[in-house]
């Protein structure tokens, strides 16, 4: 089982208003995924989150969102091309900056909330992605959702020399297409800490899920997306690492 890439959503801070372990979860991960301002984050929170990230040797992510502060970038906005395109630029450009000062740079994009599940949805809105980190820098790697079939989204990357880093969960419930099932349904969401130290160490080892609807799902784990957002997440991300052979147990 080769190494796992663990992924986790950071940097969400903003203001006075605190949010997240960053400093707890920084030392567990192998990615940062950094907000850049318009769903979270602003200048300071996104300089110190870079800082954080260079001094535990963690790769840095743009995560890009609708500018959408009041919704945490989680309410899709009617967008075009054009306009997402920039929005894209603007906020991959502001987090590489800060990157840029401080010695490092922007190694991947993922987008947040809204915007990633818009772009899982449509495909011509994932095309626009693609071809916004491809005109902005065509070796950055988009982070996007494994599904049962990767192909349309393969193609796409390939047509614009764009590396796809496909990223599952372990504390979410597939449909049988490999979407994420909806939070506002049952069993959305896994809380109890075996079942999603069990479904990370199935994910790693390439064996198949099973899917709402009962049958089994294989998906491509390039990374793992992990919550840092409280003490229990926490223990569940060092929980993994311990369980993947990584790290002492907690």
């Amino acid at each position: 089982m080769g190494r796992l890439l663990l992924n986790c959503d950071i940097g969400e801070s903003y203001g006075a208003w605190t949010m997240g372990l960053d400093a707890e979860v920084m030392p567990f991960i192998d990615c940062a995924n950094i907000a850049c301002g318009f769903h979270a984050g602003d200048p300071s929170v996104m300089r110190k989150t870079v800082s954080l990230a260079l001094a535990h040797d963690v790769m840095i992510g743009a995560h890009p969102a609708y500018p959408d502060l009041v919704g945490f970038g989680r309410r899709s906005m009617a967008c075009s091309a054009a306009e997402l395109e920039d929005l894209l630029h603007y906020q991959i450009g502001a987090l590489d900056g800060i990157c840029r000062a401080q010695g490092s740079r922007v190694r991947y994009v993922k987008p947040h909330g809204a915007m990633y599940n818009d772009m899982m949805a449509k495909p011509e809105q994932l095309r626009t992605v693609i071809q916004a980190i491809a005109r902005y820098d065509p070796q950055l790697p988009l982070m996007l959702l494994s599904t049962r079939d990767n192909s349309a989204a393969q193609a796409l990357g390939a047509e614009f020399g764009v590396q796809l880093w496909f990223e599952t969960f372990a504390d979410r419930a597939y449909d049988g297409a490999g979407h994420l099932v909806s939070r506002q349904l049952p069993g959305a969401v896994h809380h109890d800490p075996e079942t999603i130290i069990a479904q990370a160490l199935t994910l790693a080892r390439g064996e198949s899920l099973v899917a709402s609807d009962g049958s089994d799902l294989l998906l491509t784990t390039d990374t793992l997306c992990v919550h840092g957002d409280n003490a229990s997440s926490v223990a569940a991300v060092q929980r993994i690492r311990h369980a993947l052979g990584e790290q002492p147990a907690p």
